[in-house]
């Protein structure tokens, strides 16, 4: 992190697993991390062994894993002296694989992952109303403009993910970052996937986000904690009603 408590964009944002992780799992986690911006389009990311101990698994799964990256044009490798694995970050990501996630999950499976949400995400904004910067709070109305002016899902899922991010950096707790960053690793993408599915292209919800974005950051710069946890956990139960609906709409789709 930087002295001011906001760290530079870097693969060292991307979380270990929680369990020993099969490649599908670290291609998932890193594309993931990729789409959301954790890692900048033409960053160079670590090296293979120091790769695959910070991500928690073998140096054998994360060469698997960046073979398959590479086939789907997410990775870049070089060969010589300046040679590496760098990022290459589509405008969008691809659809079919967040379909497939959302159609994949039960409704208790969402649930339980809103549960997670609503304790990261309260917490973090009630301690960012005591504790942030005033870098901190420029950043996130900055992020609050950044999401109102994104054009397309790739922008507007990194706007909103890394807001969310930038709150729990704001509250400066480590442990509430690396939680809120799987937290959107996981969500961020599904949610843009609904705003999608409105019928007017998804502007309606662009601007009921940026909205609840505004209130959350204005009731940490004004230092009010209650109010900035109850903003927080209603735009995350708001977030919830619009997943289920999202994966009940794909499975009758599919059933149909």
């Amino acid at each position: 992190m930087t002295a001011e408590g906001v760290p530079v964009m870097r693969a060292s944002l991307i979380s270990p697993l929680r369990a020993a992780g099969r490649t599908d799992e670290v291609v998932q986690r890193i594309s993931e991390a990729i789409h959301l911006g954790l890692v900048a389009d033409g960053e160079q990311l670590p090296t293979e062994s120091e790769f695959a101990n910070q991500l928690g698994v073998s140096p054998m799964t994360l060469r698997e894993a960046l073979a398959v990256l590479r086939e789907h044009g997410l990775v870049e490798t070089r060969r010589g002296r300046r040679g590496g694995s760098f990022v290459r970050r589509p405008a969008n990501p691809p659809p079919e694989p967040l379909l497939a996630r959302i159609r994949a999950a039960t409704v208790s499976e969402l649930r339980d992952l809103a549960d997670e949400q609503f304790a990261v995400s309260g917490a973090s904004a009630r301690l960012a109303a005591e504790r942030a910067s005033a870098a901190g709070l420029r950043k996130l109305l900055t992020l609050v403009e950044q999401l109102a002016r994104a054009d397309g899902m790739g922008e507007r899922i990194r706007a909103d993910s890394r807001f969310h991010i930038e709150v729990a950096i704001a509250a400066q707790s480590e442990r509430l970052t690396r939680l809120e960053v799987d937290l959107q690793s996981t969500t961020a993408g599904l949610l843009w996937l609904s705003y999608a599915g409105d019928p007017d292209g998804g502007e309606a919800a662009l601007a009921d986000v940026v909205a609840e974005h505004h209130a959350i950051a204005t009731a940490i710069a004004e230092e009010n904690g209650d109010r900035a946890r109850s903003l927080a956990e209603r735009h995350v139960q708001r977030n919830l009603r619009r997943l289920i609906d999202l994966h009940l709409r794909t499975v009758e789709e599919g059933s149909g």
